[in-house]
């Protein structure tokens, strides 16, 4: 399991710090009993949910024993960890999934597959928000490769469609912050054949296009996006700065025709 903490160790009377990422803006995901080893804190964090804050005393048999860890620690030392848990995503699943055979896989239900999927999708969510597209992506996709399942029941089937739309749409903005403009509207694109009216999907196709200064597609995306959406406060921005941008562009082309006519009657 994975987990973001904000935290600071301290020795004795909560007055001698000796380990802190409070600092840290975007702490990383650690795992349990590999980046997290001390036992008493791996006990205290897996009685946490999200966005909890707890004080922990932990006793030298739950923290660094009897030899303690020098310089920092003296032997027999009781600390103290102050600790808020940011983000819990449980990936023991997800770690039993990928060691299975591609066969054994196929087999496994379909409730499954998708809470494994929904959890790669968290992964993503969670590196996405720490700014790390790139790793957001490929979480995203490994995430829509294990919802390569056809199902003849409708309703599965209608299942997992509902799960790779929520995908298409994360791999539509992540892949606009990674400013590669097509690739975003293609999987806008992808979310649109599976649901027409999703606004969300039209308005991330609107914006690539606007990205790749593509006027006319994105105002028919925008503009259908308004349609269902007429008071969405960033479609409403987002047709303003097209309307911004498309002006600017005629302006610009206005002028450079007008200086080639002025360079053609020099020559008269």
């Amino acid at each position: 399991s994975g987990c973001a903490v904000k935290y600071s160790g301290y020795l004795g009377n909560w007055n001698k710090l000796f380990c802190s990422n409070e600092n840290s803006k975007y702490p990383r995901l650690m795992k349990l009993g590999k980046d997290i080893t001390l036992w008493g804190l791996e006990i205290g964090l897996l009685s946490m949910t999200k966005g909890e804050a707890a004080l922990f005393v932990l006793t030298p048999q739950y923290a660094y024993g009897q030899r303690g860890c020098p310089p920092s620690i003296p032997p027999n030392t009781t600390v103290l960890f102050k600790v808020e848990m940011l983000d819990f995503i449980d990936s023991e699943e997800c770690d039993a999934f990928f060691e299975l055979t591609h066969e054994q896989q196929n087999r496994l239900p379909l409730e499954k597959l998708l809470k494994v999927a929904a959890t790669e999708r968290e992964f993503g969510n969670y590196f996405f928000y720490k700014q790390c597209f790139k790793i957001a992506k490929d979480r995203y996709k490994r995430a829509l490769s294990i919802l390569g399942r056809r199902s003849s029941s409708k309703a599965e089937q209608s299942q997992i469609n509902a799960s790779k739309l929520l995908l298409f749409l994360n791999l539509s903005l992540t892949y606009l912050k990674l400013e590669r403009a097509d690739r975003a509207l293609k999987y806008g694109e992808l979310a649109l054949e599976m649901d027409q009216g999703n606004a969300k999907a039209l308005f991330r196709c609107g914006q690539a296009c606007l990205y790749m200064r593509e006027y006319s597609k994105s105002r028919d995306f925008l503009a259908r996006a308004q349609r269902i959406q007429p008071f969405n406060h960033d479609i409403n921005n987002e047709l303003k700065k097209l309307a911004r941008y498309y002006k600017e562009s005629m302006e610009m082309e206005k002028e450079v025709c007008c200086q080639m006519f002025d360079r053609l009657n020099s020559y008269g």
